[in-house]
């Protein structure tokens, strides 16, 4: 399984129905699940980004697939990174010589 962290931001209709908002992580959740994935951690956060969540998933695909359905949506966008475990880290460093 592949780490990701995900930086969400509401759209205009995202905020607009705020109030909605847990069920429509309810709904992710089990959207990510089906697709083989899971949300390890969900915040909401202040700053820059209104909410970031560290999910996992099989392979780069369906997290594309997964965020673009948010997407379509129209209530978040998103910004993706991948993100290495530390054994992987050390890996890639040790491998640069």
């Amino acid at each position: 399984m592949t780490t990701y962290v995900v930086l969400l931001n509401w759209t205009e209709l995202g905020l607009k129905n705020a109030v909605d908002s847990p069920n429509r992580l309810d709904g992710a959740k089990k959207m990510l699940k089906e697709m083989g994935g899971s949300f390890d951690h969900f915040y909401l956060t202040m700053g820059e980004y209104d909410m970031v969540a560290v999910m996992t998933a099989p392979d780069d695909a369906v997290m594309a697939r997964f965020t673009l359905g948010l997407g379509q949506r129209g209530f978040v966008r998103t910004r993706t990174l991948k993100a290495f475990p530390e054994a992987a880290y050390r890996e890639i460093i040790k491998s640069l010589g």
